[in-house]
């Protein structure tokens, strides 16, 4: 029994030093595998079921106008500009001494905006105020005339000069008896002929005087002074109106767009640099006159005409419906763009309407709902590049499922759909040549 109970143990050590079953490598080497295959699949599974990366657009139908217009004609994209933006610049240049107004208020015509500083302009004012009372005054003598105590010195003179001509003839006359009687020399005689010539000469001179200064100055020196008044006059004039230029005024009521300086820039009327001088200090304008700017293409331009309505929509409240009607039409086209330019006055705007929103115009007929034989059907515009072979991609619980189309006109917006589309509908704007109907898809980021 001994025996046989020794034969019946297992001799650990030599199992050791056999190593692993080779059904063992085998079944170990087959789990590996396996599972490497079905990471393998599960991997290419997910590749191919992915969903593709698309860019996805909302599609908008035209909503009819609120007074039963006809139908839609025309979908045109743009952008809301003010119909009259004033970029307000200085007529005079200085520094900003201060700045009344902050970019978004309302203000009133005639409201102080921005002052510069005036010290120049006030000295120079002053000035022309100081040569124009000198001139005035000058003027004032001139038309007066002499005065009676100037008439009256200048008569006295003539006669003192008188007198002196009288004595001096007295002594030539003496002069003369004493040469011929030859009591004194010739000289004495030449000397007294001398002073008597002088003094006629200073008579006459002063007579001449006298009489001017009785008669006063001439109608033409009172004219020249009164032009140099007047020329005064205008430089005060211009001196006190650059002055008032340093106080800049609103010229309309309106709302501040932009503002431009800081107090104590310097402000220009000529060259502007980039961080130099600026050219404009405010810029202006009436937000409840309103205007959408929109490039029609010219194969879609014959549809509309000078006086055309439209419906005005926001991408930032397409909720709200404007009025408008084409009231400007550019007298030339765009060649490069093969468009021409319309602009659409929005007749009912609100204080949800800012410059540069963008803004779609939908375009109807002048006839009334019925009027025609067939009801027209919701007109939407997509991009061009949405439509491939006569169908779009509409995006439907995730995936990108294709629908066929009847495309009209083109726009500069894109392509007008007649039927397929009611609009609300989410589509793909561009999608990959390799996408197929009912391909996962999900938005681009």
């Amino acid at each position: 029994m001994e025996s046989q109970l020794k034969d019946l143990r297992i001799d650990r050590s030599k199992r050791r030093s056999e190593g692993p079953s080779p059904w063992a490598v085998r079944w170990i080497i087959a789990g590996v595998a396996i599972f490497a295959l079905l990471g393998l699949a599960r991997f290419i599974y997910g590749k191919m079921n992915a969903a593709t990366e698309v860019e996805i657009v909302r599609v908008r139908a035209a909503a009819p106008l609120a007074n039963g217009a006809g139908a839609v004609i025309l979908n045109a994209t743009g952008y809301i500009i003010a119909a009259h933006k004033i970029e307000l610049a200085s007529k005079v240049v200085g520094k900003v001494a201060s700045i009344g107004v902050e970019k978004g208020d309302r203000v009133k015509a005639g409201q102080v905006l921005v002052r510069l500083e005036d010290d120049e302009y006030r000295a120079r004012m002053l000035e022309s105020e100081g040569q124009l009372e000198t001139l005035k005054a000058r003027l004032a003598e001139a038309e007066h005339g002499s005065r009676p105590e100037e008439i009256a010195k200048a008569k006295a003179d003539v006669e003192q000069a008188r007198a002196d001509q009288e004595n001096a003839r007295v002594t030539l006359d003496r002069a003369r008896g004493l040469v011929q009687d030859k009591v004194m020399a010739r000289q004495t005689l030449d000397d007294a002929q001398a002073r008597y010539d002088g003094a006629a000469a200073k008579v006459a001179s002063l007579e001449r005087a006298y009489e001017l200064v009785r008669l006063g100055p001439r109608q033409e020196e009172i004219d020249a002074m009164r032009a140099q008044v007047n020329q005064a006059q205008g430089t005060l004039n211009y001196a006190q109106v650059q002055l008032d230029n340093t106080v800049i005024r609103a010229p309309i009521d309106g709302t501040i767009l932009e503002r431009n300086v800081e107090k104590g820039e310097f402000v220009t009327t000529g060259f502007v640099g980039d961080k130099g001088a600026k050219g404009y200090v405010v810029s202006i304008a009436d937000l409840h006159d309103l205007e959408v700017e929109l490039d029609i293409n010219q194969n879609d331009f014959a549809k509309l005409s000078s006086t055309q309505p439209g419906m005005v929509t926001t991408d930032a409240y397409p909720d709200r419906k404007y009025l408008g009607v084409i009231h400007e039409i550019s007298p030339e086209a765009n060649r490069q763009k093969a468009t021409v330019q319309v602009k659409v006055k929005v007749t009912n705007p609100d204080a949800y309407l800012r410059p540069e929103m963008n803004a779609s115009v939908a375009f109807y007929s002048n006839e009334k709902p019925g009027s025609s034989q067939t009801e027209s059907k919701p007109l939407v515009t997509v991009p061009a590049s949405a439509v491939r072979d006569n169908g779009v991609f509409v995006v439907l619980g995730g995936k990108a499922m294709r629908r066929s189309v009847k495309v009209g006109g083109t726009t500069a917006q894109g392509v007008q759909v007649t039927d397929g589309l009611i609009g609300g509908e989410d589509i793909v704007s561009n999608p990959p040549s390799d996408l197929k109907d009912g391909q996962k898809v999900h938005a681009r980021a």
